[in-house]
């Protein structure tokens, strides 16, 4: 979006639907802060659309039959970079598969599409979710030119972390944990592609997404760098250079084990900050178990999930690196770190990697 940004958002309905895309329309026409532009019902027709009208946002079915959203999403975001793309995906083996390399490439997030089985309280829901992030995209995008946080935060002194003050640069760490939301795929790629080699460590991801999809994120990683990346199960032990993610709709947290290393339990407790997998869970399972031997990264997403498991692996002397602002699609759950004074550098990922790698290396 420029700086001349008219008052509504201008949304574009994408889907080889007619009956979804009307439905979409309808309801996003009657919220008064959307302009529902005329929609597309083909990949091709998108395209087009997108060139004459430069909405704001797109809502991108994932599959469709003469070209599909992936294919969509390569041909026209490098030239419109200030569009936000979110994928309306089928909860189906394919449509995750789709939904992540979509996200990857750089689509803002996504919304799973309601079966005609589900009835009109699961359109409902799914409407709300849409418009929220729809919101929210809009939101990110209007913060206008985003300055380059400096690579150190200032070392604000703070009540809850004497230990991670009193303890110095060098350390063993013994974990790494991370926590994404919105944009999350795309910066974790990122941040995973940049290691030539496996980390001494294991490493333990919570990425807000449904069942499926974390599976589907896991497999898309494992591709991409030199470690070793798959969803977790309930159990296992940890290993060193192996990336273990959070199973959609499932906490992780790690345990000490008889024999001295990490242990994976998975449940499903009550959500935190609304999310399962949350990362306060994550990372103060880490802050118990490993004390200074923890280090948190948080990456991109809404809200402050994260916030009081940063908090935590500080209290017990670990150490907090987040995203930067300028890179972050979304500046909520690292700005919260970093605004409450817990994190040690705010970075882009790539950058992130090589923070991460010194201080392993420590």
């Amino acid at each position: 979006m420029s700086d001349d940004t008219p008052s509504r958002v201008r949304v574009l309905v994408v889907d080889d639907s007619r009956i979804v895309r009307r439905l979409l329309e309808k309801r996003l026409a009657e919220q008064p802060e959307f302009e529902v532009l005329p929609g597309a019902a083909s990949g091709t027709e998108a395209i087009d659309r997108i060139e004459a009208l430069r909405p704001d946002v797109v809502t991108l079915d994932v599959t469709m039959p003469d070209m599909d959203g992936i294919e969509v999403l390569r041909r026209v975001r490098g030239r419109h970079p200030d569009t936000a793309f979110i994928m309306f995906s089928a909860l189906t083996q394919v449509g995750a598969t789709a939904t992540v390399d979509a996200l990857t490439l750089g689509a803002f997030d996504f919304v799973p599409k309601p079966s005609a089985e589900q009835g009109a309280n699961a359109f409902h829901d799914t409407f709300e979710a849409l418009a929220d992030k729809i919101r929210a995209a809009c939101a990110a995008r209007l913060r206008g030119p985003r300055a380059v946080a400096p690579p150190l935060l200032a070392a604000t002194p703070t009540p809850f972390a004497p230990a991670a003050r009193a303890i110095g640069a060098t350390r063993r760490f013994h974990g790494l944990f991370i926590a994404s939301s919105t944009g999350g795929p795309a910066a974790l790629s990122k941040f995973f592609e940049a290691f030539a080699q496996p980390l001494p460590v294991p490493v333990f991801v919570a990425q807000h997404m449904p069942p499926m999809f974390t599976d589907m994120l896991a497999k898309r990683l494992d591709k991409e760098g030199c470690m070793r990346v798959r969803e977790a199960v309930e159990g296992e032990a940890a290993r060193p250079g192996e990336v273990l993610i959070a199973p959609g709709d499932f906490h992780m947290r790690v345990a000490r084990a008889a024999t001295g290393g990490l242990v994976v339990r998975l449940d499903q407790g009550e959500r935190v900050n609304g999310c399962r997998p949350a990362a306060d869970v994550l990372f103060k399972s880490g802050a118990e178990a490993l004390g200074p031997g923890a280090l948190g990264v948080v990456f991109t997403g809404m809200g402050v999930d994260g916030l009081a498991g940063a908090e935590a692996i500080r209290n017990t002397g670990g150490r907090m690196l987040v995203q930067d602002e300028a890179s972050a699609a979304v500046w909520g759950m690292p700005g919260a770190v970093a605004r409450a004074g817990l994190a040690d550098a705010a970075l882009p990922p790539e950058a992130l990697a090589d923070a991460v790698r010194s201080r392993l290396a420590a």
